[in-house]
């Protein structure tokens, strides 16, 4: 049996990695008061149809949608943001104090055509901050990314930014996009795609259509006056805040919920599947799943995406320490108190672990190298007896008897949680 095409297992010792950066990415979340949320990996499929956007790739051609017995059609999450404002709706988060603050992390789907950077399963951190238009929200939400990058390390990133306008200016907008589209000479698909959001053909990759639009008009040429105050006071604030960024009056995003700052990493070392993460406030989200009319920010980071750029970077991530302590029990007694002893050494913070199986001494001191532990503690049923242990540091290899009266608060000041 092997894990389907497209997907992918994290397993130790590359795991603490995976770990390390996605702890790294939630870490100025929780420090910004933010609330973290769990939501269902699957939801109705109207959450996504009419979150994510019909027009776009993802909704047309990318979910895994299917019906349960009862006949409801449920699609595994595409991504995170659509599930989070349901769940902000539907427990009537919006009654309380604004904005509210939230994050959640976990695994999403989509059927696309696996390469280097890109899989169908994928593990996103999510950030939004709902209920308020203010363009120092925005720069926050931008700037909690940014420090996430800045805490691992990374350095050969870029934060692209720009405006999509809002309810003022878009429709006319769409209008001058519309009639620049139909002289282009587009196939059918993308045609339709047009019909149902132009802004998404900005988006088309495909070299052939790219050399179209050159002359497209940008939606951030044509801004509505309080649309540009809002994205001049949103870079203000990031300059502020020691942020920079490059415009990127041609970014669109993959979603079609995003309007006014709309902003997207990408990273020098990845190739083509640059981005690492991105995002943007959403003014109609809410009121498209049936809530309030509320605005919100957020973005999406690529765990697996930013594992791959500090792997380019050759960055040393700081893992969180494994086993520091290892028991290493001889004979049925020492067994006994081995067991005992690791329970109390878990309990005091500190990272223990013992030897399980039939292993004579050579096994279980092997045993305890592959743990990654600093000591080991060996105590065999004579030391019991005498009342003493063993404590080894593995890397000096010196060993010194300690009483066991003593072992516990020796072993922690030791070797530390």
């Amino acid at each position: 049996m092997r894990a389907p095409k497209g997907t992918f297992d994290t397993l130790p010792p590359a795991s603490a990695q995976f770990v390390a950066v996605r702890d790294t990415l939630t870490a100025p979340l929780r420090r910004a008061g933010y609330g973290y949320v769990e939501t269902p990996v699957f939801e109705d499929t109207s959450v996504f149809a009419r979150g994510v956007g019909e027009s776009t790739d993802v909704v047309a051609k990318e979910m895994y949608t299917f019906s349960d017995r009862g006949g409801r059609s449920l699609t595994l999450r595409p991504e995170l943001t659509a599930g989070l404002m349901r769940a902000f709706i539907e427990h009537r988060l919006h009654t309380g104090g604004l904005p509210v603050k939230l994050w959640t992390v976990g695994s999403a789907f989509r059927y696309e055509r696996p390469q280097a950077g890109r899989f169908r399963h994928f593990t996103q951190v999510d950030c939004e901050a709902l209920g308020v238009d203010d363009p120092a929200l925005d720069a926050e939400v931008v700037a909690l990314g940014v420090q996430g990058f800045r805490d691992l390390g990374l350095t050969d990133w870029q934060l692209q930014l720009t405006s999509l306008g809002d309810s003022t200016c878009r429709p006319q907008y769409r209008e001058l996009l519309t009639a620049f589209l139909a002289r282009l000479d587009l196939d059918e698909d993308t045609r339709r795609r047009a019909e149902i959001n132009p802004l998404r053909v900005l988006d088309d990759k495909r070299p052939e259509v790219q050399a179209q639009l050159t002359d497209a008009p940008l939606m951030v040429d044509h801004l509505s006056d309080s649309a540009r105050a809002h994205h001049d006071a949103v870079r203000q604030h990031l300059t502020d805040l020691g942020v920079a960024w490059v415009e990127a009056p041609r970014l669109v995003r993959g979603l079609d919920y995003y309007t006014k700052t709309t902003f997207e990493f990408v990273h020098g070392g990845l190739g083509a599947q640059s981005a690492i993460g991105g995002g943007g406030g959403y003014a109609g989200l809410s009121a498209a799943l049936g809530g309030p009319d509320l605005p919100g920010i957020g973005w999406a980071m690529g765990v697996d995406r930013t594992l791959l750029a500090v792997q380019a970077e050759g960055l040393d991530v700081a893992v969180a320490a494994g086993v520091r302590a290892f028991v290493v029990p001889l004979g049925a007694e020492a067994k006994r108190f081995a067991v005992r002893f690791v329970g109390q050494l878990r309990e005091a913070g500190v990272a223990a672990d013992t030897v399980y199986g039939d292993r004579g001494l050579k096994g279980a001191m092997k045993a305890a190298d592959r743990s990654g532990a600093t000591h080991a503690v060996v105590v065999g049923d004579r030391d019991l007896a005498a009342g003493v242990a063993q404590l080894k540091d593995l890397r000096s290899q010196e060993q010194t008897a300690v009483p066991l009266g003593e072992l516990l608060s020796v072993v922690r000041d030791t070797v530390g949680p």
